[in-house]
């Protein structure tokens, strides 16, 4: 059912998008989404949870592991995720570790997903595009390590590269690819928001996200990051009880 309904709006896009509040574009002016300057104005209190985080290195999980679909895309150990929220469920234990990250997310209208996306050195995703036009994406550049410019995001034709600091919005429905042809690590906070509609579309819009909550495609993936929880909650138990020894 969710792989017709991805098929059916993907055939009418262009008439879809005519209702798009905010155009039809690869790119989009991050002043433009008030809620992105709460982002940039705590982007260090982000990354201080995420040293906290990436502490965990290796056992954090590829995003393969609990997506996948991503398998597509990426099949090595060189990007790691850690789900704050996925399509609009709360993961409590991750949160838990993020309070302050979790907080801000929490205030962002029509947040779906949150994550911290972590790219190894030479990492390259390759061209692919999303399902459908009724998200857009945000990256919060948190750690981008030198030369930036080849740490570098490719949406359409039109190239970024990340700041930390600062968020860059766009369109994952047009074709992009990423690479970090660096030696250090890339992490952004990996955002997911509603994309604003006039109705009709607005209505179509929420009946096609709710039917994607309700998917194998999230629910397999609900169920991959509750056992990654419980693993770490033993790890952490674990590590807790030898520090009491």
């Amino acid at each position: 059912m969710i792989e017709f309904a991805y098929k059916i709006v993907q055939m009418i896009e262009r008439f879809v998008v005519r209702y798009s509040l905010v155009g039809d574009k690869t790119f989009f002016n991050a002043a433009d989404f008030p809620w992105t300057s709460l982002l940039e104005e705590n982007w260090k209190t982000i990354r201080t949870e995420l040293d906290g985080i990436l502490e965990y290195g290796d056992v954090l999980p590829n995003f393969q592991d609990i997506s996948k679909d991503q398998k597509a895309l990426t099949t090595d150990d060189e990007w790691k995720t850690y789900f704050l929220y996925g399509f609009g469920f709360r993961a409590e234990k991750n949160c838990e570790r993020c309070p302050e990250t979790a907080r801000l997310v929490a205030q962002i209208p029509h947040m779906m997903t949150a994550m911290f996306s972590i790219l190894s050195p030479g990492k390259h995703i390759p061209p692919h595009r999303g399902r459908f036009k009724g998200l857009l994406r945000c990256h919060l550049g948190l750690k981008v390590p030198e030369p930036k410019e080849n740490c570098r995001l490719r949406v359409g034709d039109d190239i970024r590269h990340w700041e930390e600091g600062k968020a860059i919005l766009f369109d994952d429905t047009f074709n992009h690819e990423v690479w970090n042809d660096t030696d250090g690590q890339r992490v952004v906070l990996f955002i997911d928001v509603i994309r604003p509609f006039s109705q009709p579309v607005a209505f179509l819009n929420d009946m096609i996200l709710k039917l994607v909550r309700r998917s194998p495609y999230v629910q397999d993936a609900l169920k991959n990051q509750r056992a990654w929880d419980q693993r770490m909650e033993e790890r952490d138990r674990h590590a807790w009880m030898h520090r009491a020894d």
